[in-house]
């Protein structure tokens, strides 16, 4: 089993989350989070200064069968992706076990085949 986490821009969600969806993925989480990246500057809008220092993302969380990462990390790249700094980053690590708090089950028979 692996864990993919990837941090996106907010405005690219929600074309991702269908994207998701529309694969074998049928659950995940998300969360709006605060970053600082590498490009730092000063910005007027509208009159107004603001520093880019604060990045807002989404950071999207999947754990699947190793067989899923693959086409679930190609997805995420295709959609997510818009060729500008700051399109965000994904991370797929190992998961040692899974339980189910219901059943008490674990093991990657914990995770769902979608049907």
């Amino acid at each position: 089993m692996k864990r993919i986490e990837a941090i996106i821009r907010k405005t690219k969600f929600e074309d991702v989350k269908e994207a998701l969806l529309q694969s074998d993925i049928d659950w995940f989480e998300y969360h709006n989070v605060h970053g600082i990246g590498q490009s730092r500057q000063e910005r007027i809008y509208r009159g107004v200064q603001y520093s880019t220092d604060v990045i807002e993302r989404v950071q999207i969380t999947i754990v699947c069968r190793d067989q899923l990462v693959e086409s679930t990390v190609k997805v995420i790249l295709k959609v997510a992706h818009t060729g500008e700094v700051g399109d965000g980053r994904i991370f797929v690590s190992d998961m040692i076990d899974v339980w189910s708090i219901r059943t008490g089950e674990n093991g990657d028979t914990v995770l769902r085949d979608k049907k």
